[in-house]
């Protein structure tokens, strides 16, 4: 088991690699980065930029010839202005130096957990990651239970009573629930019960009231779970419906198999074939797609929800600096959801030997 542990840790150094290094190749030809926004708001006289690129010194800016695009790597932003402001702002941005110096640069730096600052916002990445990261771990992990501790018992509950009527309308709703986009499920919680048109039950913006932090306690978790209802509730239904369907498709093809048969012959109820045999084994399918979508939910599926109920999460950070090209922000958020996300992996991997003794991770080549 150690060797094999370490085999995955080691492994992980060249993935992250390969990932950072295809990311920041794509960067290097993506149009409209950093410096070429910084110049094309110069050009176009916007003079609070243009005094904190310059320290607040006088700088002569006359309006580029041409259109504001890249053409053959150069960009035609820059003719009319000095080469001194231009060096300035690619100084200022890092883009001064070699892109290979850069990359090495950055990965040395992201070793060491040091992400550096965000162009646009007076913070370091690695706050604002921080103080963005409540709204998506209450998002994901919440969201990541509910789903799993309903749709198990239903999934067994499905199975057990395959073809009957209980069975065909729960997958029609299920399927249904997995048909209808998110943001529309939010969009019509938000007009039903969040003060659109009908009722004003629950809040629609952030995580908590105002005047949180003097609540009392109980006070505080009520507070904190309603917030929670309508956003958890529209990111739900598509996690209901996979995880539900995988799980009753799991027992039926184990409660098919030979030694169910003998385990019911030999007189156990069908409580202790259920779940004393069969559970252990239909939940590695289960195990197996619990990494993927709890990172799902806790990275990559709440920007729709998050603009919609106002939070600010890592989601719409994610998309704000990818629009904005907040490079720093960029990396760092990908360096980490890519750490953590093989971290999870193999802890999936060591909860199949808890669920399945039997698993021999020494004799495996990865």
């Amino acid at each position: 088991m150690g060797a094999y542990i370490i085999r995955r840790l080691l492994l992980m150094i060249p993935t992250i690699f390969g990932i950072m290094a295809v990311s920041f190749v794509i960067t290097q030809f993506a149009p409209g980065g950093p410096v070429e926004q910084a110049l094309a708001n110069i050009s176009g006289q916007n003079v609070d930029l243009a005094e904190r690129v310059t320290g607040g010194g006088e700088e002569t800016l006359s309006q580029p010839s041409g259109d504001s695009q890249q053409s053959g790597g150069t960009y035609r932003g820059r003719q009319g202005l000095s080469p001194e402001l231009v060096s300035r702002i690619e100084q200022q941005f890092g883009f001064d130096k070699p892109p290979l110096e850069r990359f090495f640069s950055m990965i040395w730096n992201y070793l060491r957990f040091d992400f550096g600052e965000s162009y646009y916002r007076d913070i370091s990445v690695i706050d604002l990651v921080l103080e963005k990261m409540p709204v998506s771990i209450s998002l994901g992990l919440w969201m990541t239970l509910i789903a799993y501790g309903i749709s198990i018992p239903l999934g067994i509950a499905k199975a057990r009573r395959d073809g009957s009527r209980f069975d065909v309308w729960t997958s029609t709703v299920v399927i249904v629930g997995y048909a209808v986009p998110g943001f529309l499920v939010a969009i019509a919680l938000v007009v039903l019960f969040a003060g659109g048109s009908f009722w004003q039950i629950f809040p629609l913006r952030g995580l908590t009231s105002p005047g949180f932090a003097s609540f009392p306690l109980w006070r505080q978790i009520l507070d904190y779970f309603w917030h929670l209802v309508l956003p958890i509730t529209a990111m739900g239904l598509g996690a209901f419906a996979t995880a539900t369907l995988l799980t009753k498709n799991s027992f039926l093809d184990e409660i098919s198999k030979q030694y169910v048969v003998t385990a019911r012959a030999k007189g156990l109820t069908e409580n202790r074939v259920l779940y004393g045999h069969v559970f252990r084994n239909a939940m590695m399918l289960i195990i197996a797609s619990f990494p993927g979508a709890f990172i799902g939910a806790f990275f990559g599926g709440s920007l729709l929800i998050e603009t919609i109920f106002s939070l600010d999460g890592l989601g719409l950070l994610g998309f704000e600096s990818i629009a904005t090209r907040d490079y720093p922000v960029v990396f760092a958020t990908l360096y980490i959801f890519s750490l953590l996300g093989l971290v999870i992996g193999l802890i999936s991997d060591l909860a199949y030997m808890w669920v399945d003794p039997r698993l021999d991770f020494e004799s495996r080549d990865i």
